[in-house]
């Protein structure tokens, strides 16, 4: 039987208290772009941040983290080696990892490299809905970071992507929708002002990777923290008069997160 939105809702509030308890310790290797708002949001939910990412390291990092985030963002040459060695040591010691395929389908090198760690099947796959078409082989991939595809246009795609993998597959956009091929669930929380914040979708990944690190049921879990995350993103936006004062207030937004605001204002269905 497929979780209600109650159960949704009731294991998104229980999972952020058992994130803070266990503080699980997150490995990033992501984007030299947004590598400090990324360890500031984790610091924030009350996750661990760890920016590992150079071969001879990153492998034996994974073995030891509670989950990984590999981000495609800016990945220079030692980077995508990390990159592998990360995915192959997380695999190999049953770690949960999220793969960020970002501007996938349009640039040939990160394009290559996700299909590469796509064999490495990934715990949770996020994007927006061009990169999950593109990396799924359907499309050409959106206009680099933004998307040319609307959430509905690929929903099948992330059905068939998580069959594939055993994973989860999540895909943003103004509904997010998440599927671990059989159960389906979407979330219409969240605010455009996180849109224009660098790092708002990357660091995403990392929560995804923390939260999935702290509860078994995987599917379950980012659906908690993809409802907490933009959650966050509403409180913060009451506050802020733009991108700028966004950014601090979605910190102190997730800080602050309590029970009782994911089960007030959760919309998940």
């Amino acid at each position: 039987m497929s979780p209600t939105p109650a159960d949704h809702t009731a294991f998104a509030a229980q999972a952020l208290s058992r994130v803070r308890d266990r503080s699980p310790l997150v490995q990033c290797l992501t984007n030299s772009v947004v590598t400090g708002f990324t360890a500031n949001v984790l610091l924030a939910l009350g996750a661990s941040p760890a920016m590992v990412d150079i071969p001879g390291e990153a492998g034996p990092f994974a073995r030891v983290a509670s989950g990984v985030l590999v981000n495609l963002g800016t990945p220079h040459a030692e980077q995508r080696s990390a990159m592998v060695e990360a995915a192959r040591a997380a695999t190999s010691d049953d770690t949960p990892w999220v793969l960020d395929p970002v501007a996938v389908g349009a640039l040939p090198v990160r394009t290559a490299l996700a299909r590469e760690l796509l064999e490495l099947r990934p715990t949770i796959v996020r994007g927006n809905a061009s990169e999950i078409i593109a990396l799924a082989g359907a499309g050409g991939g959106g206009r680099g970071v933004d998307s040319s595809d609307g959430v509905e246009a690929a929903e099948e795609t992330a059905q068939r992507l998580a069959g594939s993998t055993g994973g989860v597959v999540a895909v943003s956009g103004p509904v997010d929708f998440l599927t671990d091929g059989v159960r389906t669930a979407r979330v219409a929380n969240g605010d455009a002002l996180l849109t224009r914040v660098t790092g708002g979708g990357c660091a995403l990944g990392a929560v995804m990777a923390a939260y999935a690190a702290v509860d078994e049921d995987r599917f379950a879990a980012t659906v908690a923290a993809v409802t907490a995350y933009t959650i966050a993103a509403e409180l913060a936006a009451k506050k802020a008069a733009g991108p700028g004062s966004f950014a601090v207030e979605f910190l102190d937004a997730l800080a602050a997160l309590r029970e009782s605001d994911i089960a007030e204002r959760a919309s998940v269905s």
